[in-house]
């Protein structure tokens, strides 16, 4: 924490100001004052309409920009408007479409508070495991059509015990859900090409090539990031090889599936789902997604909402407290990782 004394960082924030009191509730932004020279009332939201501005006097000055969702692309605008520019602290995820070359280029300091992000997403992951295990969405619907209590035989097939769940990415998220895997009596597979034998065992889990982890698993969760090389990474045949009766949980990329593929899956009822994201997003309104009982569809939820903003906020103002003791962000964004991270 820097000394009263210490001279604060002229700072300007980039995002969509409706953002902006959840990730800096009172007591953060009081914290993060302390540390920045910023403005909570000057906020760059549109580059085209700087000139001229209180913006565009506070962009000139600026030393570090705080950007979060709704901040426009940071081009050749931004390297002109703010010379002074040494580190972009991004209130979010990914950076990928976020920071353009002129200022990788020029050296800028990236950091990003995708760690801090990937923490919902691995707990709402876990609750999807826990209850897909047990099949609590459709036992829920049978019970709410019938009111009778159940059988032996409607539970054979339900229980976490020794359920395999296969992970795909040891993405930020993927290496979180892991972490929270650890308790459970789960046999836990993974598929990583970045990732070695021996690093997926530190990480407890069995790796496996793709298809084999898909014919193995009871429940496939995807976690890697939307790249060229990802996109529709579970086509038809893929989705083909998990068993019957088995669950795909998506809260990475809708562009990772073949929603057509998927969609005749889940339709025919061989396969159950849950879809935080879809491709489109969101899916037409006439989509048998909707309303399909096999098939648990959410808007978007699984990352940081509500009060869980804040943990992003305080990602950034730790950084900043870094900044200006002179040290480097603790969570930075290397240029070479971008061709494999989201």
């Amino acid at each position: 924490m820097p000394s009263p004394e210490a001279r604060r960082i002229r700072t300007v924030f980039a995002m969509n100001p409706v953002h902006l009191p959840r990730l800096f509730p009172p007591r953060l932004m009081e914290r993060l004052r302390r540390t920045a020279d910023v403005d909570p009332g000057v906020v760059v939201r549109d580059p085209t309409g700087a000139a001229g501005t209180a913006v565009a006097g506070r962009l000139a000055g600026a030393e570090v920009l705080i950007t979060g969702w709704g901040c426009p692309h940071l081009g050749a605008w931004a390297a002109a408007a703010a010379p002074r520019l040494r580190a972009v602290l991004h209130a979010a995820g990914s950076v990928r479409a976020l920071v353009g070359e002129e200022l990788w280029e020029r050296g800028v300091a990236v950091s990003s508070a995708a760690a801090a992000n990937a923490l919902p997403v691995a707990e709402y992951t876990l609750g999807m495991i826990l209850l897909t295990g047990k099949d609590a969405f459709a036992l829920r619907e049978r019970f709410r059509a019938t009111g009778a209590p159940l059988s032996p035989a409607d539970t054979a097939g339900v229980g976490n015990h020794g359920r395999r769940v296969g992970v795909i990415g040891a993405s930020r998220v993927g290496r979180r859900l892991l972490e929270l895997l650890r308790p459970f009596d789960f046999e836990v597979l993974l598929h990583d090409p970045y990732v070695s034998d021996a690093e997926a065992a530190g990480l407890g889990a069995a790796p496996l090539a793709l298809e084999e982890l898909l014919r193995r698993s009871d429940i496939v969760t995807l976690h890697a990031p939307d790249l060229p090389e990802t996109r529709r990474l579970l086509d038809g045949p893929r989705l083909a090889l998990i068993r019957d009766g088995g669950v795909l949980i998506n809260t990475s990329r809708g562009a990772l599936v073949d929603h057509d593929a998927l969609t005749r899956e889940l339709v025919s009822g061989r396969l159950r789902a849950v879809l935080d994201v879809t491709e489109p997003e969101p899916l037409p309104a006439g989509s048998p997604l909707h309303t399909l009982p096999n098939v648990f569809l959410t808007p978007h939820i699984a990352g940081s909402l509500g009060n869980e903003l804040e943990r992003l906020g305080l990602t950034v103002v730790e950084e900043l407290e870094r900044l200006a003791a002179g040290l480097p962000p603790d969570h930075l964004v290397r240029r070479a990782d971008l061709a494999r991270v989201a």
